[in-house]
């Protein structure tokens, strides 16, 4: 189908078809001149496409090359009689090839007896193989195609796009009459199951046109999308151009503009991917985005990346377009298909009506002489579950009159109250924002919000764009205030209802990441935002200051948890003052959490669940304590000792025993493991006697959420190398550690306990699997001199694109005297090994780390001292140690 004011016109300096017959007539063989002729096209419209030409002439332009290929090829064949012709189907059909598209032809006889022209129909496809063409090819009569489109929708779809390309005409004519509407597939049946096949395709992409490496033919507002609503209004209008689509009412001007546009870029893209990777490759995969945004011109600035202007536009693109889709489709089973429904009606207000559990205006003046309407209409569905989604009708006239947002509408504090009052409702807050966002209007009431639309980060960690990752938070919000959340959720699903004002949460979560693509530190930019957001909707200065606080600080609980040692009375103290309060602390707690399950499918797991719980309740427990009146490492350690000392005289343990061992483990490590784990380590090690072999227990945790991961405690002789040695074999295991504590005994035994989870991130509570894991790690540790070389496994795909340089920042930590090392390096396998064999080099001891994995990089802190047990304070050995890292792992990859 051509679009609207579009006519192709052919270009015969693309190949002319005269000269090529007459070349071919002083040729004995035509494969050489036809592969010759087929190169020249695809260069010379190469060429075009680099020079910037209008790509729907490159499209149809090849699609015409093939036409006069494909007759010249077809006429080289002796026909017996005009019972056979060539059909062009599907996207060739409706003249459509980019460089490595198929080709996809139908040979169409009259008869179902074949016989007649099987010699000359296996020569035909036998040069099209010959000279190079991909090809997709049936063999049917016009019986075969009326019986396989009634039974198929993918045979009904491809044969209502076709043309002749040699042959009668009327052979296409009788096989059209054959499948028409009034016969087979009428036009409620077929949309039905284009429906229902697009509902599952989308499926498969999860419903998100926000994709690292989206599929631009299949993915929500790709080509598809756009095909489908030709497909449903061609059955129904019979029309040949999406410009007859308007003049039927179907589609407005904007709406085809919209169309027009995105399908040109979306061609251009797929255009590139064909050229650059020389087959029909239809994934934007990482590989080929920045090659692609080079091309089209864009170029790195001081605050994005060329690729993330790139992605954005095509972000864009595609959001519009699968609001399109949904909109015209969902206005096709509307206004035409169910037409003539009787649906039950109920007044809301003046400006409108619930029409079969759908909202719709009264009538197509609303927004223009009312313009608040335009908020009001998302108040009244989030004070009304009982209505499904907004009418097609509705939807088009929002799209309309969304213009109408401006400076002067912002600043009416009747539209401020209108927003707020959303915000403050008890209905479902982040549904409305997300409709809001669908039908552009959030982006116009909140620009700064509009500015994020679209914007990508080019890395394996944030999977969304800014605006789907912030309203996947405030969604996650919204699931936490279920009774279902919990049991994955048990300490946010109770907070969440004690919040003063949730409405707050909405404003930090919708504010959170708005100041991204802006250059500048994004949580500062974003706290002055919010800032402006709370006076101008009225907010009192208390309630300004904390969802201020909230969106400058949302990332520091994380980081907290993540990279400081949280078991350290000192970092408790400094984060409960630096939150100041309880309120604040719960407030941050849930916008932690479903910021971090907002950004990416695999990061929440277990343990970081118990490190945020962790956290959050100690740092409770310190400020109800009283910031004056903080528990000191003294009174900590005694508390451990005693509580653990009581659990294991219940259970008979000999005490006596138990103290002597004890004397040997030092204070710090009754700051490091709770009395719940001392007991099981201290009982594992009194019974273990005194066998050689290293001691290994392994805890597995009662649930996902329950303890984080899979302890792995290990007491063996303190021997160098020991360190890499476990972490290769724990990648052996197909395990990955997530969090390391290292100690030594008085007498030279280690007490390493390592937080594993699976490579699906779960923890392992399968005893053979746990067996298995035990089995092998005393077979690699029970003797230093076979311990593994380092693991090399194959670097995934997507690791390969990414270029992360190292980091290494590396500071004191006084009151515990050792140093604190924080590593950013490109996620490698066998990284750890690594790591571990340059200590062994730089005599350098491993008390602690935090292992951090995000996306293509990982943020690593190690907790070291030199081999005396002291800080790492002489300059130049630490500079000794930061080039080291560097130099082995900048090239691991």
């Amino acid at each position: 189908m051509l679009l609207h004011h579009y006519r192709f016109v052919p270009d015969e300096t693309l190949f002319d078809a005269a000269t090529f017959r007459s070349e071919l007539a002083g040729t004995r063989s035509p494969i050489a001149p036809f592969k010759a002729a087929l190169r020249d096209i695809q260069q010379r419209l190469d060429e075009r496409f680099r020079a910037g030409a209008d790509i729907r002439d490159l499209v149809h332009g090849r699609a015409w090359c093939l036409d006069q290929l494909l007759g010249v090829a077809w006429s080289l064949q002796e026909w017996p009689d005009d019972g056979v012709a060539l059909l062009a189907v599907g996207g060739y059909g409706r003249g459509e090839l980019h460089p490595r598209s198929d080709i996809d032809l139908m040979l169409l006889l009259a008869d179902d007896d074949d016989s007649p022209y099987r010699e000359p129909l296996t020569a035909f496809i036998t040069l099209l193989w010959d000279i190079g063409l991909e090809i997709g090819h049936s063999v049917r009569s016009l019986a075969d195609c009326e019986r396989e489109a009634s039974a198929d929708i993918t045979v009904i779809t491809n044969l209502m796009e076709s043309r002749t390309l040699a042959g009668p005409e009327s052979l296409r004519e009788a096989m059209k009459a054959r499948i028409a509407p009034e016969r087979i597939w009428p036009a409620d049946r077929f949309f039905e199951a284009k429906w229902q096949e697009q509902i599952s395709r989308h499926h498969r992409f999860n419903n998100s046109e926000y994709h690292l490496e989206p599929n631009i033919k299949s993915s929500p507002g790709g080509l598809r999308d756009i095909q489908m609503i030709g497909w449903v209004a061609k059955r129904h209008f019979g029309s040949q151009r999406y410009g007859d689509l308007v003049a039927n009412g179907f589609m407005n001007d904007a709406e085809l503009h919209i169309l027009s546009q995105g399908r040109a870029f979306l061609w251009q893209v797929r255009y590139a991917l064909h050229m650059l990777t020389g087959r029909a490759e239809d994934r934007l995969l990482f590989d080929h985005q920045r090659t692609i945004a080079e091309l089209f011109g864009f170029r790195d600035t001081p605050e994005r990346l060329a690729v993330e202007q790139f992605m954005k536009r095509y972000y864009r693109h595609v959001t519009a377009l699968a609001g399109l889709n949904d909109m015209l489709l969902q206005h096709f089973d509307e206004a035409i298909l169910r037409g003539g429904e009787k649906l039950e009606i109920t007044g809301l207000n003046e400006r409108f009506v619930i029409e079969g559990s759908y909202i719709k205006a009264r009538h197509r003046s609303v927004f223009r002489e009312h313009p608040y309407a335009l908020l009001e209409l998302f108040l009244l569905m989030a004070e009304h579950p009982e209505i499904e989604g907004v009418r097609a009708d509705t939807i088009r006239l929002i799209r309309d009159n969304r213009h109408l947002i401006d400076d002067l509408y912002r600043d009416d504090a009747q539209h401020q109250h209108l927003f707020m009052s959303l915000l403050c409702s008890s209905g479902n807050v982040a549904r409305q924002l997300r409709r809001m966002n669908r039908y552009g209007v959030l982006g116009k009431y909140l620009p700064e919000f509009g500015q994020a639309v679209g914007l990508m980060q080019h890395d394996l960690f944030h999977i969304y764009t800014v605006d789907a990752h912030t309203l996947r938070l405030l969604k996650f919000i919204h699931q936490f205030r279920k009774p279902e959340a919990r049991e994955e959720f048990p300490v946010v699903a109770e907070l969440v209802h004690q919040l003063p004002k949730l409405e707050l949460l909405w404003i930090a979560g919708l504010y959170h990441d708005i100041g991204k693509g802006r250059g500048g530190d994004h949580s500062i930019l974003g706290a002055h935002d919010v800032e402006r957001f709370a006076e101008r909707h009225g907010l009192s200065s208390r309630d300004t200051r904390l969802v201020s606080w909230l969106v400058e600080n949302h990332l520091v609980m994380s980081m907290v948890a993540q990279k400081r040692d949280i078991t350290d009375p000192d970092v408790i103290r400094e984060f409960a003052a630096h939150v100041g309060d309880e309120t604040r602390l719960d407030y941050l707690y849930v916008l932690t959490v479903a910021d971090i399950n907002a950004t990416n499918p695999t990061l929440w797991n277990g343990w970081r669940a118990s490190l945020l719980r962790q956290l959050h309740a100690e740092t409770k427990r310190a400020l109800r304590r009283g910031l004056d009146n903080p528990l000191d490492r003294e009174e900590w350690v005694a508390e451990t000792r005693n509580e653990a000392r009581s659990l294991l005289a219940a259970v008979g343990a000999d005490l006596e025993q138990v103290e002597r061992l004890w004397e040997l483990l030092g204070e710090e490590y009754f700051l490091q493991y709770a009395p719940s784990e001392i007991v099981w380590q201290t009982m594992g090690i009194l019974a273990h006697g005194g066998s050689e072999l290293p001691l290994i227990l392994i805890s597995a945790p009662a649930d996902d959420m329950s303890d984080g991961g899979t302890k792995v405690f290990i007491h063996t002789r303190s021997v160098d190398d020991l360190f890499a040695a476990t972490a290769a074999a724990m990648e052996q295991l197909g395990l990955s550690i997530h969090d390391a504590r290292i100690a030594t005994s008085s007498n030279d035994w280690t007490l390493n306990t390592f937080i594993v989870l699976d490579d699906l991130g779960r923890a392992i509570r399968d005893p053979a699997r746990i067996e298995e894991i035990r089995a092998h790690l005393v077979e690699e540790l029970d003797d230093p001199d076979d311990y593994p070389q380092i693991v090399t496994r194959h670097t995934p795909r997507q690791l390969r694109h990414f270029k992360v340089p190292t980091e290494v920042l590396i500071e004191q930590d006084p009151a515990n005297e050792r140093t604190l090392l924080e590593l950013t390096a490109p996620d490698r396998p066998g990284l750890l090994a690594r790591v571990g064999r340059i200590f062994m080099e730089q005599d350098i001891s491993l008390s602690a780390a935090k292992i951090a994995t995000l996306g293509e990089r990982v943020e690593d802190v190690f907790f070291i001292t030199d081999k005396s047990g002291a800080p790492l304070t002489d300059p130049e050995r630490q500079q000794r140690l930061r080039a080291r890292l560097i130099e082995v792992l900048d090239v691991a990859g």
